[in-house]
């Protein structure tokens, strides 16, 4: 028994000292020189201490559609690399990934069908065959698995650039099946902070088609323009839904696999003040997915641009496209916008590029430099994103609450610490220790997992002030009983112990048990307050149950007292 109560004390003691040393830098601000054995805090949620709420919707359409396009042109280059005779791959319906496959020949079509449902068999189904075409499309579970993971790589990238961006403990997490739910605590520059979740960052290197009049494209963006009557900046139409506009309605006379994209004008502020059309291939197949790093650096003459490196397939790709189009130009794209246009003098093979900034404000340009390098090392968003919600949180509100929820804390623990004292005296004082050791556990341990803590955190650590002192109640109860049949304090303390167990487990094990189901299933403020309570239900288990008996222990046996009142 001496022995088990010395290791009793020490784990207790060992205890208190860690908890003390995690909780310490939460009230003591140490500077980068001070000493301390950690320096991590309680992490605060945008409730507290405020922050940026956004809620965005993910284009996922227009990301299965260029996705089927893109499938399209690699499977009649791979058909064509290992000698199908494939005549045409024309996509009918690129929101369901639906594609007529056409042979040279009726006897070509066999061999071509067995190769496509070998290669493709848990992608493409073929839903209609004649004797030279195949209709094939998407099965269900493809598209919304194509779907999903649209939403999982847009989630991805934004944690990635909110990482770059610096801000601690961001919750991005995915609403439905097309919507992101983004927060962020302690923002300090929000504008930045959306502009950077908002930046597509899709960058595409396509060649401008060789046979086009640039007067001519242009008289009939105008006509097209005057049909429909719309224009870019005009209401609601964005650059995205202009660019859509346009080639939707020139589709029939713009040649096969070519898009219509702008550059802004030299001598204009913005797009809608001045821009270049051009006819651009969409066959190229090269992107901003192939890069490796970005960053900022600036020309011979102090122009800044930001320069992209390639991963060595990327580079093997861009090596391959420079060489093949050697005389030709280049557009460098960068969502859907013609950042530059250079003359293609000679095979590039290391891999190395850069997006010319163009004139203007030194500091805006570098800037935007900064944001389109940090998109681009974050990774290029799937699909464009919409901003449907945003609040903006002040820190005010949440120091507001911070300061009524310590009251109401402080005042409960005080009417809980008066209550114990008063109806169990002595033992109710060892009762109060315990809980005081259970909220310096408490907060260790939230400190020490790095947990955000929201309001409904702070409720639930209100919550375990209450529910902390329950064990000690059924506990002591216990004792009691045993002493009224004439049992000694030395058995008494162990058969209460031993009998009031089996009630406290079971009490504390199914409001875990709803805790766990809680922050499976919950988010946000309803998970902050599952964590809060389940630490606090096995931080009142150990102190109710182990320390309260060791201080128990101790008195009887070390400090050789008869009587203890309770």
């Amino acid at each position: 028994m001496i022995e088990n109560l010395n290791t009793r004390i020490v784990v207790v003691l060992l205890s208190v000292l860690v908890s003390i040393v995690l909780v310490v830098p939460n009230f003591v601000d140490f500077s980068e020189d001070d000493w301390w054995l950690t320096k991590d805090k309680i992490v605060y949620g945008l409730d507290i201490q405020g922050g940026l709420h956004l809620v965005m919707g993910v284009d996922t359409d227009s990301a299965v559609r260029e996705g089927t396009k893109r499938l399209s042109s690699s499977m009649q280059e791979y058909l064509k690399e290992n000698g199908f005779k494939v005549s045409s791959i024309e996509v009918v319906n690129a929101l369901s990934g639906e594609m007529k496959i056409t042979a040279e020949s009726a006897s070509d079509f066999e061999k071509l069908k067995e190769e496509v449902q070998s290669q493709y068999e848990r992608t493409l189904q073929v839903i209609d065959e004649d004797s030279q075409t195949m209709t094939v499309r998407y099965y269900e579970s493809e598209l919304r698995y194509r779907r999903g993971k649209i939403v999982e790589q847009a989630i991805e990238t934004i944690r990635n650039r909110i990482d770059e961006f610096g801000v601690a403990e961001p919750s991005i997490t995915a609403q439905g099946t097309d919507r992101i739910l983004v927060q962020l605590p302690g923002i300090q520059d929000a504008t930045r902070a959306k502009n950077l979740i908002n930046k597509t960052a899709r960058l595409e290197f396509m060649i401008l088609h060789e046979n086009y009049n640039p007067g001519e494209l242009g008289q009939w963006i105008q006509e097209a323009e005057e049909k429909g009557g719309y224009k870019l900046g005009q209401g609601e139409m964005t650059y995205s839904k202009y660019v859509e506009r346009v080639n939707a309605d020139l589709k029939e006379k713009l040649p096969k696999d070519t898009v219509v994209y702008f550059e802004k004008n030299a001598s204009a502020k913005n797009l809608e003040a001045g821009s270049v059309p051009y006819l651009l291939r969409t066959d190229t197949n090269l992107g901003g997915d192939e890069l490796k790093d970005a960053y900022v650096t600036q020309d011979q003459y102090g122009s800044w641009q930001v320069a992209i490196n390639f991963t060595p397939q990327g580079g093997r790709k861009f090596a391959s496209l420079t060489e093949k189009n050697v005389g030709k130009r280049m557009a460098v794209v960068l969502d859907k916008v013609i950042k530059s246009a250079p003359n293609i003098r000679e095979k590039i093979p290391n891999g190395r590029g850069v997006i010319e900034m163009g004139s203007g404000n030194s500091q805006n340009v570098l800037e935007e430099s900064q944001l389109i390098a940090t998109a681009l090392r974050a990774g290029s968003l799937p699909a464009s994103l919409e901003q449907l919600e945003e609040r903006t949180v002040g820190p005010s509100l949440g120091a507001d609450s911070i300061a009524k929820g310590k009251k109401a804390g402080l005042i409960g623990a005080v009417l809980v610490l008066i209550f114990m004292i008063f109806y169990y005296k002595v033992s109710g004082v060892i009762a109060n220790i315990a809980l005081t050791f259970n909220i310096l556990i408490l907060l260790a341990v939230l400190t020490s997992l790095g947990a955000t803590l929201t309001l409904p955190g702070v409720a639930g650590i209100v919550l375990t002030l209450g529910m902390a002192v329950d064990a000690n109640v059924i506990i002591f109860e216990r004792i009691k009983e045993e002493l009224a049949k004439g049992a000694g304090l030395t058995l008494a303390v162990k058969e209460g112990y031993a009998r009031a167990f089996s009630a406290i487990f079971d009490a504390n094990i199914t409001t875990a048990a709803v805790c766990v189901v809680l922050m499976y299933f919950g988010t946000g403020p309803v998970r902050g307050f599952a964590v809060t309570l389940v630490i606090g239900i096995v931080a009142s288990m150990f102190t109710a149950i182990f320390v309260t008996r060791t201080i128990y222990e101790f008195l009887i046996h070390r400090a050789r007292m008869q009587k203890i009142s309770i």
